[in-house]
């Protein structure tokens, strides 16, 4: 067995970290909550939403809520709700202040009156930013689907 030396962290590190995880748990509420608007607004107004499994990108916030609403509208009419949970992250910090944010998604999908299974397993890749008030903001998502890669 090999020694495998600690992680060094600074307290700012554990900082980010931790803002960066606490985002994603009020964004992934607000999405499997079905608030579409709510969840856009926490991409940059120009944020821009890719992935895999999807035909296109969804650029802006407005794309970016009615591709949601959608996805709400599709889960609606057959009867299934969506958990969506992301773990595993890491995170970066980089010069210009943005953070690059690494994470695994899982999807747990359960039919009304039925059992939760494993939907989909994702790597989500953000490009984080800093609103005016500091706050943090999606510009660029990419989700890659394990089934697709």
């Amino acid at each position: 067995m090999t020694d495998t030396p600690a992680l060094a962290a600074t307290p700012a590190d554990l900082a980010l970290y931790t803002e960066v995880k606490h985002f994603y748990a009020q964004q992934m509420h607000l999405l499997d909550d079905r608030a579409a608007d709510e969840w856009a607004a926490t991409f940059a107004p120009g944020g821009v939403f890719s992935a895999n499994g999807l035909p296109a990108p969804a650029e802006g916030r407005a794309a970016i809520a009615a591709a949601a609403r959608a996805a709400g509208e599709r889960l609606d009419a057959e009867g299934l709700v969506h958990r969506h949970w992301l773990d595993m992250l890491t995170v970066r910090q980089q010069e210009d202040g943005s953070v690059r944010a690494r994470s695994y998604a899982l999807v747990i999908q359960t039919p009304l009156g039925g059992m939760p299974q494993l939907h989909r397993s994702t790597v989500c890749e953000d490009l984080l930013i800093r609103a005016e008030d500091g706050s943090l903001l999606v510009l660029e998502r990419k989700v890659t689907r394990d089934d697709l890669a």
